[in-house]
């Protein structure tokens, strides 16, 4: 009985649970960049930052917890607008992130690269913008990239196709463009190969699984080409002209020869 009393003892002196400071500065600054017309997010306040996992409880909607950390935020479809946060990086034991079908714009932070343990990545069906960073093949447990329909531009990362995990690739319906890296669109042993679905829409994007690049015109073989042509067709005219000239030339003198013949007298 007393040893009962005193584990009850020790319990109730224990401090409480408090939030990863990590997590907290995560969930803070990403509140601070998105915004939420329709009030969705509404519980995401300060006092729950602190402290807004007990365990595997959640104390924030969208977000799911694992021993006491954020491991999964979801938040797809709740019209949500604004950037994501670069401090987003913050939550260190995330392992994924789904913040498609939203109006989320700006550019897909760098910082990325620190989530280490992300292995979901879904960004689709927003208004994101700049190029893919390759710095997210630092998150080597990555197994689905979602970043169909959004406004991205330039080319995709060679690096990505390191990613041995990955088994879902989604970069449909951008502005990229360039050559589809060969590591994505042309795996080979045990590494799935991602078909022209997972490209399509990116008008200036060629390459396996694709067509291959569009020719932009006349090539330059055929501009040389066309330029002697036009070189040599000018020099044959001016050349017949010439001679035309001459010949007419050469007649009229001949023709004023025979009347002055003509006119001069006999001796």
């Amino acid at each position: 009985m007393g040893l009962l009393l005193l584990l009850l003892l020790t319990c109730a002196a224990l401090p409480l649970a408090s939030s990863d400071p990590n997590d907290e500065a995560c969930l803070t600054h990403l509140s601070q960049t998105l915004r939420d017309p329709l009030k969705n997010l509404r519980n995401w306040t300060k006092s729950t930052f602190a402290n807004p996992c007990s365990g595997f409880t959640s104390y924030l909607p969208g977000a799911t917890c694992n021993n006491g950390r954020i491991y999964k935020l979801s938040l797809p479809n709740l019209s949500l607008q604004g950037s994501i946060s670069p401090f987003l990086s913050n939550c260190t034991n995330l392992q994924s992130l789904d913040l498609s079908s939203n109006s989320i714009s700006g550019p897909i932070p760098q910082d990325f690269q620190y989530l280490v343990n992300l292995a979901v990545l879904n960004l689709s069906a927003n208004r994101l913008e700049g190029e893919i960073p390759p710095q997210i093949t630092f998150c080597a447990y990555l197994n689905v990239i979602d970043l169909h329909d959004n406004l991205l531009t330039g080319q995709i990362p060679q690096q990505l196709g390191l990613l041995a995990r990955l088994s879902a690739f989604d970069v449909s319906y951008n502005k990229l463009s360039g050559a589809i890296p060969a590591s994505l669109g042309n795996r080979s042993g045990i590494l799935p190969k991602f078909n022209a679905t997972s490209f399509e829409g990116n008008k200036d994007l060629y390459g396996y699984p694709l067509p291959p690049m569009k020719s932009k015109g006349l090539s330059v073989l055929a501009i040389v080409g066309i330029g002697l042509g036009s070189g040599l067709a000018s020099l044959v005219l001016s050349f017949t002209g010439v001679c035309i000239w001459l010949k007419i030339t050469e007649e009229k003198m001949a023709a004023e020869e025979g009347k002055v013949s003509q006119l001069m007298p006999d001796y």
